[in-house]
């Protein structure tokens, strides 16, 4: 890739901008191999351009910068749409009554198969900086499910307890629903509360949008994504080496 386009791309990533110049050196290699090893595959008629690869790729690599590219070895390809796609869902209720219903979607981690995009939902992201990122939501699910189900966790390092985490993480989707619940605002994105996977992709999506809100509003939380990412996300914002 070119400087030019990296450091277009650079400049767009709020979080890719505050990185130390080791660790930015460090990312744009992994962005490199990921564009190397992964399909992109326009849908719908899109041509993908390189600038489009880069961003999406960028941004992808940003959860693995300390986990490594083999975090993502399960799976290959990346379909971007226009804009969001149509789905049909299938799900069983709890009488064992299969349900199927026609949704839009702006992403999906298919289980066994590619993760799927909204090129237009990404531009978005782009022209008003939020606390969403649909890619690293998107590639947050596809950590979690890298050991089986969708439920929020992902295979932890050698260093991590599970129970530590199954206890921090319950206690924080717990309190999130409980305040929904009751009707209390929450800063989180309120679709966290949806289940504990999308709960796991949502605040990982905080993690490095908006750090400082899951440090003050998911503390516990906070601490045990740093050591999961092996990244601490509020310091590099702050414009502190970790």
């Amino acid at each position: 890739m070119s400087d030019t386009l990296w450091s277009i791309a650079v400049r767009g990533c709020r979080y890719a901008g505050a990185l130390p110049e080791d660790d930015l050196h460090r990312l744009r290699k992994l962005t490199e191999d990921f564009i190397k090893i992964k399909s992109f595959e326009g849908a719908a008629g899109l041509d993908v351009s390189d600038n489009m690869r880069l961003r999406i790729a960028l941004h992808a690599c940003l959860p693995i910068l300390g986990l490594g590219l083999e975090s993502y070895a399960d799976w290959v390809s990346i379909v971007i749409y226009p804009g969001d796609f149509r789905v049909q869902d299938e799900y069983m209720d709890e009488h064992g009554i299969v349900h199927r219903e026609i949704a839009d979607l702006c992403g999906q981690s298919l289980t066994q198969g590619p993760i799927v995009l909204s090129w237009d939902t990404i531009m978005k992201e782009d022209d008003s900086p939020s606390d969403h990122d649909l890619v690293i939501h998107e590639c947050a699910h596809k950590l979690d499910i890298s050991n089986g189900a969708a439920n929020g966790y992902p295979p932890l390092p050698a260093d991590m307890r599970v129970s530590d985490w199954a206890r921090d993480f319950h206690a924080a989707y717990e309190r999130l629903c409980n305040d929904l619940d009751a009707g209390r605002d929450t800063r989180l994105d309120p679709y966290a509360a949806d289940d504990p996977s999308e709960f796991f992709a949502v605040i990982s999506e905080s993690f490095f949008t908006t750090p400082k809100l899951v440090y003050e509003d998911f503390p516990a939380v906070y601490t045990q994504l740093t050591h999961y990412y092996r990244q601490d996300t509020l310091r590099v914002m702050q414009g502190m080496k970790s």
